[in-house]
């Protein structure tokens, strides 16, 4: 055994560092893995401190089966999806007005919705356009309602 190991004992001190460095990195990569994951589930609000805790203990594994079960967007990405709806109802809803009371479509110039008979706007007293029931002046005639 030691005619065997006589030749290598030049090489150990080569040998012995190339095995720490190595141990040094799958160290630095558990770690980086574990915070990734933490940080990673911070962001798409799926129990941060569960998955660090899974992808530290089983390293390689725990990160993979995060990566499959892990909500497809973040927080962020939800909000804009979120805000995106809302401004493009908005903007349907300023093309195509709606009755408030049973949500059918009406025309901008209806005084009564036609399917429940909601009163929508008032007529004016001196130039018959529609006005909104909140208005006390025809911003066309200037007549005072």
């Amino acid at each position: 055994m030691d005619a065997i190991m006589e030749p290598l004992q030049q090489y150990m001190p080569g040998i012995l560092l190339v095995r720490n460095l190595s141990l040094l990195f799958f160290a630095v990569l558990h770690v980086a893995l574990g915070f990734w994951t933490w940080r990673d589930a911070q962001r798409r609000d799926a129990m941060p401190w569960f998955w660090a805790l899974v992808s530290l203990l089983f390293p390689f594994a725990g990160w993979a089966v995060y990566l499959v079960v892990r909500p497809p967007e973040t927080r962020e990405d939800a909000r804009e999806r979120e805000l995106e709806i809302r401004a493009r109802e908005a903007e349907l809803a300023r093309e195509n007005p709606v009755c408030p009371a049973c949500f059918k479509p009406v025309d901008k110039d209806f005084l009564i919705c036609p399917s429940c008979m909601k009163k929508l706007k008032k007529e004016c007293t001196n130039c018959d356009k529609a006005l909104r029931l909140e208005w006390s002046v025809c911003p066309y005639c200037k007549s005072k309602q």
